[in-house]
């Protein structure tokens, strides 16, 4: 499968790929080719810099969405131990697109939930391509639920485009299921911290994201709708997703646009050329922020809790008007 990223990573990759083959004279033939190697490393690390340093938003939609970027499950044995997943909504089924279940952080249980896309065809018709299903999010808050009668903080990964819309995830309450799962993380008795790992579209993120702190990553993005959605919907962009880059801008869905409107806490740098580049220096950077949260939320008893995450959420969007002219 051709990457999506691959109109800027391919100058990269061709380096990469010169190295190796230096790299493999020198150890089947005797031949030094330490000079050559050094040479194109150093030219690889400066081409780095200069694309993923001024990358669009568009070029950071793509980046959210990278084939090889990690997943929820990619993560959880980097950051956490003994996690044991948990099944079902004891109401229709199980929903593969989210995981759920209780871990170990550094000694301490906590209930872990997230979005899981696939890697291969196979794996993404099972998981959905992390489009959660009603049941997906009725398993979520059934475990978080849990988590809040022990004591337990929760972690939530986002990671999805967007919920299911189909007709049988209509008939199943798919609306109702992520209203429910906002007003469960509204109320909750314990801390919540939120972490988008990928992309967070629409309400379907939402649903998992109603935290007392909500990181994001460098390279992810967070918007009410895929930038295509967006071009196709809205005549500013000629009813057509091929102007999907104009929306893209328009949305503010970086980090940083994110972050400067107040809807996350923390950005969490990368990698330079993205977390697929480096999972577990990623992990640790997660589990740092993670760990951070949670000991400066340990300490707020159950109603300050709830207290600041509504106020958290209402001062969301909250508009000054300017002073009517004289």
């Amino acid at each position: 499968m051709a990457s999506y990223w691959s109109p800027l990573e391919g100058p990269l990759i061709e380096i990469e790929e010169q190295i190796a083959e230096l790299e493999r004279l020198t150890e089947r033939r005797g031949i030094d080719k330490s000079a050559q190697i050094a040479v194109l490393r150093r030219r690889h690390a400066e081409l780095s810099e200069r694309i993923f340093s001024n990358l669009s938003a568009w070029d950071k939609t793509l980046m959210a969405r990278h084939p090889k970027r990690p997943y929820t499950l990619d993560y959880v044995p980097l950051i956490f131990s003994e996690f044991i997943e948990l099944h079902g909504d004891r109401r229709f089924g199980d929903d593969p697109a989210i995981v759920a279940g209780l871990a170990r952080l550094d000694g301490r249980t906590v209930a872990l939930v997230g979005h899981q896309k696939g890697r291969d065809i196979k794996e993404r018709q099972f998981r959905n391509f992390g489009s959660a299903r009603p049941e997906g999010y009725r398993k979520a808050m059934r475990i978080m639920k849990m988590a809040e009668k022990f004591g337990f903080p929760v972690v939530s990964f986002v990671d999805t485009p967007a919920a299911e819309c189909r007709v049988e995830a209509e008939e199943r309450g798919i609306c109702e299921a992520i209203a429910s799962s906002m007003m469960t993380m509204s109320q909750l008795a314990v801390p919540i911290v939120v972490i988008v790992i990928g992309e967070g579209g629409s309400g379907g993120a939402i649903a998992l994201a109603l935290g007392d702190w909500v990181a994001m990553l460098e390279h992810g993005i967070y918007s009410v709708i895929p930038p295509e959605g967006c071009a196709a919907i809205l005549s500013t962009f000629g009813r057509t997703s091929s102007r999907a880059s104009e929306a893209a801008e328009a949305l503010r869905l970086t980090a940083e646009a994110i972050f400067g409107l107040g809807v996350i806490d923390e950005i969490i740098e990368e990698p330079l050329g993205g977390a697929h580049r480096d999972v577990e220096a990623t992990a640790q950077r997660i589990k740092s922020s993670v760990l951070r949260s949670l000991e400066g939320l340990s300490h707020l008893t159950p109603a300050e809790l709830i207290d600041g995450r509504y106020r958290k959420f209402r001062r969301m969007g909250q508009v000054t008007e300017p002073p009517p002219a004289e």
